[in-house]
């Protein structure tokens, strides 16, 4: 394809047209200059990521063929394929548990019914009201040409809140939850829900943001309230569907994962302005991407993966020689959780804009908040006293049968998840490192192993990937591409989706130990 020799030059032959504007081709041409009524929308980001390169998303499925079947396992039984499922595709064993799990969750029996199901998916990430979500949103699916066009609406402009603001999640469960037979007047907002729903809003919250503050009597709030109570299995079901999808948030933002075409915020009907291409081009995909994202590899840090390995080495050497005391590695725990709290998260003015959503929650400034604050003191989470293998996964299994070993092998996947690899080193055991990254969440959320050193935290992560972490855990709707690009720079973009894999079940994990240990208490 030929390109304009000047702005203002306009060039025609057989088969092209070039204007100041864009270039567009013959065909295309044509079809404007006729009045079709119909506005043409094209995709606002460039792959399934804004983070990471479309081609080598679209790579995997074409060199694993255990990637290919799971999505084409994955269309037949949804009747699609999001962009969250193609990013988790860089690790097929992973992708595997996770939607085995996440379908159990939501379509199969259950407590709950299928379209409380969704709408405690839609609960989980509330912002502000700012209309009738059901004459804005995707209808059924049955009604393919309607939900089309009422998709295609230009982006509200963002709004400042406390909650995650992510969207491209609630859009998903918008339809699904119609699809069942959900009352679109839920949709308005919390208040257009039964109050049974309405109750769990507290709970919602401060899994959401400060978990470690909830106690028995929230518990027994909501199995004591009338007519409007909740069973113990129901209430397990519910816990379990808000923390996968405050962890599933985290993944969303981690990774940059753009909302598809069709949904609200992935289209625009902006004119094109590139040189290089065909509004039809661009409209399916064919566009290039970021130049600079294209040469990645020519900035990287030299040695910042030997500079990790020799850490790694020298630790394991200081293991083998002498083992810290109780007392010692105690106060090593407190050191880096204080130290947890001078890790700011991103800038608010970076975030991506997205659309305001948040009708469904009471109390938009309620946010994270790091819990040791001066004046503060919440006792320390110890794993010993209360475990998921010990004792959450025994309470979830009884109550929600099946579902406990499932999330046990969903934890453990992305726990034990090695390739042996670091960059371009090969024969590495990442373990050590894989650990660090587990319990400096945890530490966040004030959880304790007993038997983990943490002053080894400090040797393997760095400030910017402390940074990153905090905030794709804590405000993940403030995460962005430089905090992306900032840590690990000479890693691949699988290693970095595995470390959002690590960071979601473990944040996960975390809120469930409370949530859990609340419910045992109250039941004892």
């Amino acid at each position: 394809m030929r390109h304009a020799t000047a702005a203002t030059e306009t060039m025609e032959n057989n088969y092209f047209t070039v204007t100041e504007l864009h270039k567009i081709c013959a065909h295309c041409e044509q079809l404007s200059k006729k009045d079709l009524g119909v506005r043409i929308p094209r995709p606002l980001g460039n792959g399934p990521s804004r983070f990471i390169p479309e081609k080598e998303i679209l790579q995997v499925s074409k060199v694993d063929p255990r990637a290919q079947s799971i999505f084409e396992d994955a269309f037949a039984a949804l009747g699609r394929l999001d962009n969250i499922s193609l990013v988790m595709g860089f690790h097929p064993q992973y992708l595997e548990s996770f939607l085995r799990t996440q379908h159990y969750l939501l379509q199969m029996d259950g407590p709950l019914s299928l379209h409380y199901r969704h709408y405690i998916g839609i609960m989980v990430r509330p912002l502000k009201p700012y209309s009738n979500l059901y004459t804005t949103m995707v209808k059924p699916l049955h009604r393919h040409l309607d939900s089309l066009v009422n998709s295609l609406l230009p982006p509200f402009p963002s709004q400042a809140a406390a909650r995650h603001q992510c969207s491209y999640l609630v859009n998903l469960h918008v339809n699904d939850f119609l699809q069942v037979g959900g009352d679109p007047k839920w949709l308005n907002g919390l208040d257009g829900a039964p109050q049974k729903l309405q109750a769990l809003g507290e709970l919602n919250k401060i899994l959401a943001h400060r978990p470690w503050l909830l106690t028995k009597a929230h518990i027994e709030h909501l199995l004591k309230a009338e007519e409007h109570s909740w069973s113990l299995a129901e209430l397990i079901h519910a816990v379990v569907l808000l923390t996968h999808y405050h962890s599933l948030a985290s993944f969303t933002f981690g990774c940059g994962i753009t909302p598809e075409i069709h949904s609200d915020g992935g289209h625009t009907f902006r004119p094109l302005s590139l040189s290089q291409y065909c509004v039809c081009d661009i409209a399916n995909g064919n566009g290039h991407g970021n130049d600079l994202e294209e040469r990645r590899g020519s900035h990287q840090v030299s040695g910042e993966v030997e500079v990790l390995m020799e850490r790694m080495k020298q630790l394991q050497e200081c293991r083998d020689e002498e083992e810290a005391s109780q007392e010692e590695m105690a106060t090593r725990f407190e050191k880096e959780k204080t130290e947890s709290m001078l890790v700011a998260t991103a800038e608010d003015e970076e975030c991506v804009q997205s659309r305001d959503v948040s009708r469904h929650f009471e109390d938009p400034s309620y946010g994270y908040k790091d819990f040791s604050r001066r004046g503060e003191h919440v006792p320390t989470f110890r794993v010993q006293d209360y475990s998921w293998e010990d004792h959450g996964y025994s309470l979830v299994n009884r109550l929600y049968p099946d579902v406990g070993q499932l999330l046990d092998e969903k934890f453990q996947m992305a726990y034990n998840l090695t390739y042996n690899t670091m960059a371009m080193h090969k024969d590495v055991d990442t373990s050590m490192l894989r650990r660090a990254i587990w319990n400096y969440i945890h530490c966040m959320f004030g959880i304790r192993y007993d038997d983990y050193d943490y002053g080894e935290i400090n040797q393997l992560l760095d400030r910017s990937f402390k940074v990153y972490i905090k905030t794709m855990v804590c405000s993940p709707e403030k995460t962005t591409k430089r905090m992306y690009e900032s840590f690990w720079r000479q890693f691949q973009h699988s290693e970095k989706v595995h470390v959002n894999l690590l960071l979601m079940e473990a944040r996960m994990q975390a809120e469930l130990l409370y949530a859990l240990r609340a419910i045992t208490r109250y039941m004892t």
